[in-house]
């Protein structure tokens, strides 16, 4: 079985949106109760958008809109040198 530093210099050596998307999918294996606290900024800062959201005050963007975005603006700044 690999172990973390072969996982790592693989993952490396894939072009950065596979790498993204790979972040993604691991992200997305951990257990709701395992992420790490948020700092008190954070809590802050989720409670102000939270009450510019519920006052209707917020404009909105769909995730998979601004996922999508993220991904066309990674692949056209970032050189990745893998390619």
């Amino acid at each position: 079985m690999p172990n973390y530093e072969t996982l790592l210099a693989d993952a490396t050596r894939l072009p950065v949106a596979e790498r993204i998307h790979l972040i993604d999918a691991i992200w997305n294996t951990l257990p709701a109760d395992s992420l790490p606290p948020l700092s008190d900024e954070w809590i802050a800062e989720i409670q102000r958008r939270s009450a510019e959201y519920d006052s209707g005050s917020a404009e909105t963007v769909p995730w998979e809109q601004v996922k999508a975005e993220a991904m066309r603006r990674v692949e056209r700044t970032v050189p990745d040198a893998s390619r």
